[in-house]
């Protein structure tokens, strides 16, 4: 699953983490991200230190075998993480999904955790062109699904997500027991508050957040992407969702 940031991906981990058939690994390749740039993130020297941060030993243990041979191994992926000599491109036997979120909220919730300095952190521009890769590559879209759509009707919209990954649905996927798993990553300490207290996913937002004129122009500058993809997204049966 490639995904941006402060877009219920954790939440997403949990759901395929509740399932019996599946093993999560959560954002393998952020170590080797933050030692490459050294990007000023929340706790970057400990994640560096409790990770593998070498591209190739990262991309040949995620196209290994799964954790305890589960039949389904969930990955969660960012691609603005993919600053190194591997991409999505290097795993083509891999079911690719994506996971969007309206610009306007990615903005607000990450502005409330850490620096935003610009649109490349969201990663939307990769994001759509490792979905167009995918298109080229295979000759058809990969699924994609928007976050806000999974709010709204989360059984819909994930069943569809398994049946278009030719996977069985099964509903464990809609609520988890609270708190924190040795799958999450060190970095769960700053980020994943929220999600250790849910049980399940949220009601869907109303509205949209206000934004600083700087917080604007970032969302502005996503916005052609996050609706390139949103043309494909998997359709709730409720249509109080993103048009």
């Amino acid at each position: 699953m490639w995904s941006g940031p402060r877009n219920i991906s954790t939440a997403m981990m949990r759901s395929f983490g509740s399932r019996a058939d599946s093993a999560v690994t959560d954002e393998p390749f952020y170590g080797a991200f933050l030692k490459a740039t050294g990007e000023p993130q929340p706790m970057a020297a400990e994640t560096i230190a409790a990770m593998d941060c070498d591209w190739a030993s990262v991309r040949d243990a995620m196209s290994g075998d799964a954790p305890d041979g589960a039949p389904v191994w969930y990955q969660k992926h960012m691609p603005h993480h993919m600053v190194g000599p591997v991409s999505i491109a290097d795993f083509p036997d891999h079911r690719h999904a994506f996971l969007i979120r309206e610009p306007e909220r990615v903005v607000a919730s990450y502005a409330a955790k850490n620096e935003l300095r610009g649109p490349e952190l969201l990663g939307y521009a990769k994001l759509r062109r490792y979905f167009e890769s995918e298109v080229e590559r295979t000759g058809k879209a990969p699924p994609v699904i928007d976050s806000t759509d999974v709010l709204i009707d989360p059984e819909t919209v994930l069943s569809r997500l398994c049946a278009a990954l030719d996977i069985a649905w099964d509903p464990a996927m809609l609520g988890w027991a609270p708190g924190r798993r040795e799958s999450d990553g060190i970095w769960a300490e700053h980020w994943y508050a929220r999600v250790e207290a849910s049980t399940g996913f949220a009601p869907a937002p109303d509205g949209m957040p206000d934004l600083t004129a700087e917080q604007r122009a970032v969302a502005d500058a996503c916005r052609a992407d996050y609706e390139a993809l949103a043309r494909h997204r998997i359709r709730p049966h409720r249509t109080n969702g993103p048009c």
